[in-house]
């Protein structure tokens, strides 16, 4: 997928790669408050971390990923209890 630039936040949806860090270097550097939204973001690129974490903008919605969240310093979406994580 790719990130989807909305009125308020960027959404990061699917598997990011790369060629996305720019554009969203670019609008991080455009909002005065950025906002993120990353609950259907499934992998991104070193690059697109590091921009995330460099800017730390606000986090709409955690990745579901427990690892990302990690690396993002963010708490991991909780499971309800018998689910698999």
């Amino acid at each position: 997928m790719a990130i989807r630039y909305l009125k308020t936040y960027a959404a990061l949806e699917g598997h990011l790669g790369a060629e996305d860090a720019e554009g969203l270097l670019t609008w991080l550097r455009s909002k005065p408050r950025p906002t993120v939204h990353l609950g259907r973001c499934e992998s991104l690129h070193t690059a697109l971390l590091q921009t995330l974490l460099a800017f730390a903008p606000a986090v709409k919605a955690p990745p579901a990923d427990p690892w990302l969240c990690q690396a993002l310093g963010l708490s991991p979406i909780p499971t309800s209890p018998g689910s698999a994580a």
